[in-house]
């Protein structure tokens, strides 16, 4: 599976995010990630309402094979209930 991140500079949550994730990758649990920085890439929050359909009130917003899972709390605990890590990055 790969992991997308949409995120902004000097985002807490996007950098525990993007831990995460990292350490998803090197356990072997994902494919990969992308970190896509909003701002750089011109990316509007609402860009992101409309591929993921409801609105967005905060980054990150992340995406696991396309489909999207939340922000980092619910990516965090999406990790858990998938038993992707024993423990996950707090």
């Amino acid at each position: 599976m790969f992991v997308v991140i949409f995120g902004r500079p000097a985002c807490p949550f996007c950098v525990r995010a993007q831990a995460l994730a990292e350490k998803l990758e090197s356990a072997g649990a994902i494919e990969g990630f992308r970190y896509v920085d909003i701002h750089e890439e011109g990316i509007t929050k609402a860009d992101l309402e409309k591929t993921i359909g409801k609105p967005v009130q905060t980054v990150p917003q992340i995406f696991a094979d396309q489909t999207h899972i939340g922000g980092f709390t619910e990516f965090d605990q999406w990790v858990t209930e998938q038993g992707l890590l024993a423990t996950t990055a707090q």
